[in-house]
């Protein structure tokens, strides 16, 4: 007789496997310690690092208007103003929003713009804090 099959585990609803979540924590990590650095080597100004605390709460707010308003039938927050968050610096934000809130993570052109947003932000983050720009 064959034993029955394990039931499969799940993760918390909306968060993804181990794998995706362990890339976006190095990821937000490394995004980290670069400002850390930049502030550190005194490329970038102290008061950024406060901003982009600021700017994160900021998005994570806005996804879950969006998302209410969404339910709700209201005028909603336009795609651009997220995207615009993101890039700004709020995506490690944005990121916990989306899948806190199960909010945009199946929209493929919008996940698309989004990972764009991530790449613009952290390339522009390296060259301010090497002192390429700025």
């Amino acid at each position: 007789m064959i034993p029955p099959a394990a039931p499969a585990r799940r993760s918390r609803p909306g968060f993804p496997s181990r794998g995706p979540l362990v890339g976006i924590c190095l990821l937000v990590l490394a995004w980290a310690a670069t400002l850390a650095w930049g502030t550190r080597a005194g490329q970038i100004p102290m008061w950024v690092l406060g901003a982009a605390v600021s700017l994160n709460v900021m998005t994570v707010l806005m996804y879950a208007l969006d998302k209410s308003a969404a339910q709700k039938g209201q005028r909603r927050t336009p795609e651009n103003h997220l995207h615009l968050l993101g890039l700004a610096g709020g995506w490690p934000g944005a990121w916990f929003a989306q899948h806190l809130l199960r909010h945009k993570t199946t929209k493929a052109a919008f996940r698309r713009r989004y990972w764009a947003t991530v790449a613009l932000h952290c390339l522009a983050l390296l060259a301010w804090s090497l002192g390429w720009v700025g």
